[in-house]
């Protein structure tokens, strides 16, 4: 069966919550204290059609994000540790962005830690731009954003 992103739904909170303890546990100490998507309220997230699922089965990953305005706001990404390095998390983001091109919006915007050094260089590398950081919600915050490339309208099979 092929792997697929898809919307969670309440049968996969345990495990998505699963992920979020897994994946984000390493950054506790640097941050000195609990990352936010550890303690985000994943079933109202889920109820709110804002979680999605890279499905293994089970689900390997996942993904927060909403649009806002003419953004697309991505707030947070996990994998299961023993899935990392596979390319999920970027598949995850991918569908993101598809999905603000697919509605016509200008951007993606997110934020991450700037303890999550990782992070810091991965996402200049998937194309974003660091706008500015600021604290926020007691939390070294940076923050990034892509536009969006907009959806092909062409009907040419040649272009």
């Amino acid at each position: 069966m092929p792997r697929v992103i898809r919307r969670a739904t309440v049968k996969d909170l345990a495990r998505i919550q699963e992920i979020a303890e897994a994946s984000y546990a390493r950054y506790v100490s640097r941050i000195g204290r609990r990352p936010a998507p550890m303690d985000a309220d994943i079933e109202a997230q889920i109820g709110q059609g804002a979680v999605y699922v890279h499905d293994g089965p089970p689900p390997l990953g996942y993904i927060v994000f909403w649009s806002e305005g003419r953004d697309m706001t991505l707030d947070a990404v996990g994998v299961a540790p023993d899935a990392s390095g596979r390319g999920i998390g970027k598949a995850l983001i991918g569908y993101c962005e598809s999905e603000a091109a697919r509605l016509g919006l200008d951007r993606v915007s997110l934020y991450t830690n700037a303890k999550m050094t990782e992070n810091l260089s991965m996402y200049p590398h998937l194309g974003y731009v660091e706008t500015h950081r600021q604290m926020q919600d007691g939390f070294d915050r940076v923050f990034f954003e892509k536009p969006v490339q907009p959806r092909s309208t062409s009907t040419d099979p040649t272009e």
